[in-house]
């Protein structure tokens, strides 16, 4: 009866990775579709490591985890099986992607830049950006996890961001972000700082508070120069090569 618990308990972990696996190579292939499977390859890795960010952190804070999940086109998500005890844990959880991903483009680009590669600057810029974009501070972006260790009511702030970005590139993800950012604002209205909730679970020290947001302001300022210089850096790179990118 042991043996076959155990087979059973093997065949459910094997089963996660095959999902996971797949949802990467599913991803690949149409991304390569539309990029090229270099650039594909790099971008679906960039993404990995952005939500093993979130795996190690939750593993670190004990709180079981499982493989990242990658929908194409859409998302990809880390599936925490256990809510965390308070909001610093959340906000620890929350910074272990955009942080992993930001060593991991920034690693690309030293690379780019080392080899004289394009199509790798390109996949460094798409790292810079993605992690940049999950750090607006609005829930459930991972800025939303990371900045309510302040609390919840800064989310107000990523309103204009999101806005002003569907102004200039409308797209049905922003809409479905905005949809399921309507409940976490809504909480965060009726937020008061002598309830239940801001007395434990956003029971956090100043000086914790003050970490997280230099943390927070450091990351984003490192992301958008970046960002800005990648991709200045890649448009002489289309201008001098004629629009291709070098192998």
């Amino acid at each position: 009866m042991t043996k076959l618990l155990f087979l059973l308990f093997s065949g459910l972990k094997f089963g996660k990775l095959l999902a996971s696996g797949g949802t990467m190579l599913l991803s690949i292939a149409l991304y390569a579709m539309v990029f090229g499977w270099r650039y594909a390859v790099g971008f679906v890795v960039m993404i990995v490591l952005h939500e093993l960010g979130h795996f190690f952190a939750a593993r670190h804070r004990g709180i079981p985890a499982g493989l990242p999940m990658l929908v194409p086109f859409i998302g990809a998500w880390t599936t925490i099986d256990k809510a965390p005890h308070d909001a610093e844990t959340e906000a620890f959880v929350g910074l272990g992607g955009p942080l992993l991903g930001t060593v991991a483009a920034t690693a690309c680009y030293l690379l780019a830049r080392s080899w004289n590669v394009d199509w790798l600057l390109a996949v460094s810029y798409a790292g810079f950006m993605l992690n940049l974009f999950n750090l607006i501070p609005l829930s459930p972006f991972d800025g939303g996890r990371i900045t309510a260790v302040l609390s919840p009511r800064i989310w107000f702030a990523g309103v204009p961001i999101l806005v002003g970005l569907f102004i200039l590139r409308p797209s049905p993800l922003l809409l479905l972000i905005a949809v399921l950012a309507a409940p976490q604002l809504m909480k965060a209205w009726k937020y008061r700082a002598d309830s239940e909730e801001a007395m434990t679970y956003y029971a956090v020290p100043l000086k914790t508070k003050i970490e997280y947001a230099a943390y927070y302001l450091g990351l984003a300022a490192f992301l958008a120069v970046m960002a800005h210089d990648v991709h200045e850096m890649l448009g002489a790179a289309h201008t001098l090569g004629g629009g291709g990118l070098s192998t």
